[in-house]
């Protein structure tokens, strides 16, 4: 089967606008793809972090992916700093990798503005991608619009480490889009994309009331001021949530109703309210499982860093001798 490679950073604990924008494709994905799958954490500190809390938001992490259907028969889920490979593949594709790729690429300006001295890690997080992609020889990566500067970046430096080092042949091969639809999840503010940091999200382990909680106080169409003012539900963000989580029919009577001013907006955000809960029920059943053994986790992830790392040394051992390198005698 083809394979695939993608990763998420570990905040915590899932959150329905990473399940809507990713996870959802994963669990869809494992079923036709040589999957693997990684809490990517050597990412997560290229920014300030609390080191305190890392190793359990990158459990927390995993146990929401396996909550949220990541089959480990299926898939290879492991986290990254598992597998050190990732590490050195990066310092070696630094060679080849000229810094003025690195300086246009639009995440790096956005998030560089952010710092009073930028740190080197942030300049070189794509490299620590391409690093991930090709390590496994992935032939395709799962993206939105937005990541696309980044993966051609890799199939750059795949190009410029081919023809230095690859003996007239293609030892990596470069990686193709697997484009998914864009789901852009706007957080509970309306505002900004949904995001832990924000504190505009819904976890998808949050109990019914607490997204209750959460939902009551959301934006909604800012021209409903009065409930029997009519709304346009194309511009409100419950709108949209009720288009991922609400049957079909449910949709419709809602655009009906926000149109017509038929309900108020808690009417509405009632309605997503179990819609929500019915989808994230199944979720909280298994996450409740593998918090009663979180040993469990911890197995999984040992294996699937074992799974990974087979595929990670037989490349770094190809790579090394290609670039020169006087081989261990372990080896």
């Amino acid at each position: 089967m083809p394979r695939i490679f993608s990763g998420i950073q570990p905040s915590g604990e899932l959150h329905i606008g990473n399940w809507l924008g990713a996870v959802q494709n994963w669990v869809r994905l494992q079923q036709s793809y040589e999957c693997f799958f990684s809490v990517v954490d050597l990412h997560a500190i290229t920014g300030r972090y609390q080191a305190e809390s890392l190793a359990r938001r990158t459990w927390e992490m995993a146990m929401g992916l396996l909550a949220a259907g990541i089959d480990p028969d299926r898939a290879v889920l492991f986290v990254q700093s598992h597998v050190p490979e990732h590490a050195e593949l990066q310092w070696l594709f630094n060679t080849v990798t000229p810094i003025g790729e690195l300086e246009r690429m639009t995440q790096f300006k956005d998030k560089s503005s952010r710092f009073e001295s930028v740190p080197a890690g942030l300049l070189n997080y794509p490299v620590l991608m391409a690093a991930d992609i090709l390590l496994y020889r992935a032939d395709l990566v799962p993206v939105g619009e937005d990541q696309i500067q980044h993966l051609e970046l890799t199939r750059e430096i795949c190009r410029k480490w081919n023809a230095e080092f690859g003996r007239g042949e293609d030892f990596f091969r470069e990686p193709q889009p697997l484009l998914t639809e864009a789901k852009r999840i706007l957080g509970l503010d309306g505002q900004a994309k949904m995001s832990k940091s924000l504190g505009n999200t819904i976890g998808i382990l949050d109990p019914a009331e607490e997204v209750w909680a959460k939902l009551r106080p959301a934006k909604t169409d800012p021209a409903r001021v009065r409930r029997e003012d009519p709304g346009d539900p194309e511009v409100c963000n419950i709108y949209a949530l009720h288009r991922h989580f609400s049957p079909a029919a449910t949709v419709e009577t809602v655009a009906v109703n926000c149109r017509g001013a038929r309900w108020g907006c808690l009417d509405c955000k009632k309605v997503l309210a179990d819609n929500l809960n019915a989808a994230l029920d199944p979720i909280r059943a298994r996450a409740a499982e593998y918090q009663a053994r979180p040993e469990r986790v911890v197995e999984v992830l040992g294996d699937g860093a074992h799974r990974a790392r087979r595929v990670a040394r037989d490349t770094m051992r190809e790579v090394r001798e290609r670039m020169g390198f006087m081989p261990a005698a372990s080896e």
